[in-house]
């Protein structure tokens, strides 16, 4: 095909094609109403009450309605101060959350909170909430599940996959080396 036979076919496309419904435009989207001062005070702590939240998630709330800078900032310090934000609860319920119901190992949960922009001292005091024994059991569950699962036949590729699986769940390297012998001995 020449070039001017394939230009010919991109522009008939859509006359031939023609769709029963309108298409949705996807890069247009209606900004979203602007809070003053007080409703935005309002507004928040509402959203910090409904569950725990994050300094970062408050940002990111308040600059799409529109509120930046200082005035951001202070409203932040006055939640803080009472008691709506706290980033070592915060750390806490997200640990728990994430590891109980997700099933996510140290690795995953621990780079959540660095995107979140938690600081290492919350991180650990969240991480505190993982026992050992708890996490041994988990990785144990969730290492024969995924093994279970798997169709292969050749147990090396098993193997692999399995691997694959628990550290992309964000469990230890040497944590899965040592589930997998207890795996395969059984």
């Amino acid at each position: 095909m020449n070039l001017k036979k394939i230009t010919l076919k991109i522009t008939l496309w859509p006359k031939i094609h023609k769709m029963s419904y309108p298409r949705k435009e996807y890069g247009q989207q209606t900004p979203k109403k602007q809070w003053t001062p007080q409703e935005a005070k309002l507004k928040i702590a509402a959203f910090c009450a409904y569950q725990e939240r994050c300094q970062e998630e408050v940002r990111k709330k308040l600059a799409e309605r529109g509120v930046y800078g200082t005035a951001a900032e202070d409203l932040i310090a006055t939640l803080i101060a009472e008691g709506f934000l706290n980033e070592e609860r915060y750390a806490k319920a997200f640990v728990r959350g994430k590891f109980r119901l997700k099933k996510w190992g140290r690795n995953k949960i621990i780079h959540e909170l660095k995107f979140r922009k938690i600081s290492p001292t919350c991180i650990n005091s969240g991480l505190k909430e993982i026992e050992g024994e708890e996490y041994w059991n988990l990785l144990l569950e969730v290492a024969g599940k995924k093994w279970q699962s798997l169709k292969e036949k050749d147990p090396l590729k098993k193997k692999y996959q399995t691997k694959q699986y628990l550290m992309g769940r964000g469990f230890e390297q040497d944590l899965i080396q040592m589930v997998m012998k207890e795996i395969i001995s059984e």
